[in-house]
């Protein structure tokens, strides 16, 4: 006798694994756009539910596991830890979900707007200047949460430097590096379709948002974490690696369509970006600070762009909208790419 309901779900699930051509087309693209405005208008998903903070505490129960490894595979095994456990709760979401499509796809776009932090990042520099308006030692307290130097005798202008910094530096982390890792399995996919292609394509996003998470506990040259924090921080290097440069051109060209210095920001790039401990952050920070023709000042490590005008609250605003356009307008691009690579093939 036919048991109608495994057949039913048997089918269900063909299609979530099989969903080709046009439709699949149209999944990838309106998944990315639903998850950019959920992330926009609603913010971060609650804590207790948010899959970074799930990560977070996978990677400190490996840590406290691995930490007296006094060497750098102890941060290998963490990572390996991390990803498999991670991976393995993601598959059994995704099994869990795939039951209904209409459920499937409400889950799958929450998960990939918790890759991205776009509103966080731009809330959290609009508060800093709203800051500055009622108290430097307010302000200096929000600035304290974003960047790791002390920012207790911070001036005006060197919170400000700190805000935008923090602000440009994290446009790859939360947003351009996920996307691009999307686009690019999306891509594939479009060109070769393959089993259980739709988890793939959240978990590659979801694998990058691990690694930076990994990096973002770990990544720090501590005497505690030198050793355990080596390979997260390596890793999150060579992933952010493309983006980070996509980052920076997208900058420069978001630079010209707000009437900032398009041309000052490119040759500020080229010129200062390497200037940074960090073999990527500098491609946006630099980028912005020429687009705004200001000077982006950590003491003793680094300044970015010349010293054309004074540094004030109102370039918080200006590199707030920067950063907005650069990510519609890489948003825009990456959809217009997808449209291309499906009439391609």
């Amino acid at each position: 006798m036919i048991d109608y309901n495994n057949l039913i779900n048997g089918i269900i699930t063909t299609k979530i694994n099989a969903i080709t051509s046009f439709n699949l087309f149209l999944f990838i693209i309106i998944a990315l756009i639903l998850s950019l405005m959920i992330d926009m208008v609603f913010g971060e998903l609650p804590t207790r539910v948010h899959p970074v903070v799930i990560m977070g505490s996978i990677i400190n129960f490996f840590k406290k596991l691995f930490i007296n490894v006094k060497n750098r595979l102890s941060g290998l095994f963490v990572v390996l830890c991390v990803y498999s456990v991670s991976i393995i709760i993601l598959y059994i979401i995704y099994l869990i979900c795939s039951c209904n499509f209409a459920l499937f796809f409400i889950v799958f776009v929450i998960l990939l707007s918790s890759t991205f932090s776009v509103n966080m990042l731009l809330k959290t520099a609009v508060d800093v200047k709203v800051a500055l308006d009622e108290s430097i030692d307010k302000a200096r307290q929000l600035v304290s949460y974003l960047v790791s130097r002390d920012t207790d005798e911070l001036t005006e202008s060197f919170i400000v430097s700190a805000t935008i910094e923090s602000l440009t530096e994290n446009i790859t982390d939360s947003y351009v590096a996920p996307v691009f890792y999307y686009f690019i399995f999306a891509a594939l996919i479009l060109w070769h379709p393959i089993d259980n292609q739709l988890f793939y394509l959240l978990a590659i996003p979801m694998a990058y948002r691990i690694s930076n998470t990994l990096d973002a506990m770990l990544g720090y040259q501590t005497d505690e974490l030198k050793d355990i924090g080596f390979v997260p921080a390596k890793i999150d290097d060579i992933l952010n690696f493309i983006p980070s440069r996509i980052a920076g051109i997208f900058i420069v060209i978001s630079s010209y369509l707000l009437k900032f210095d398009g041309k000052n920001a490119y040759e500020i790039m080229m010129r200062d970006a390497r200037k940074c401990p960090s073999p990527n952050s500098g491609y946006t920070m630099a980028t912005t600070a020429g687009a705004l023709n200001i000077q982006l000042i950590k003491k003793d490590t680094y300044i970015l762009g010349d010293d054309n005008k004074d540094i004030t609250k109102e370039d918080i605003s200006k590199a707030v909208s920067l950063s907005k356009v650069t990510i519609y307008l890489f948003t825009i691009v990456i959809i217009l790419l997808l449209a291309l690579i499906y009439v391609i093939l």
